[in-house]
């Protein structure tokens, strides 16, 4: 069985980060696989500083194809097969 993660990416879309080897994501900047494995980190800080705005919701940092997003965890998806 083989896990794949997908991301909406803008412009491009679904998008499987797992056939890039250059796609980092998380807070240790791993590939796609690794970041699945080793429990999914996401930043999501416990206590909000500025409540009410967009800048301490949760997300994941992913570096692919020499840019960089930060992805909403309702933006991605892991599919086995």
């Amino acid at each position: 069985m083989s896990t794949h993660v997908y991301a909406n990416l803008a412009p491009m879309g679904w998008t499987d980060l797992t056939d890039d080897d250059d796609t980092k994501m998380g807070i240790n900047n791993v590939s796609p696989y690794i970041w699945w494995e080793e429990s999914a980190d996401l930043y999501a800080p416990l206590m909000a500083t500025k409540p009410n705005t967009a800048y301490e919701l949760p997300y994941v940092n992913i570096s692919y194809k020499g840019r960089d997003y930060r992805v909403s965890p309702y933006h991605l998806q892991i599919v086995w097969y």
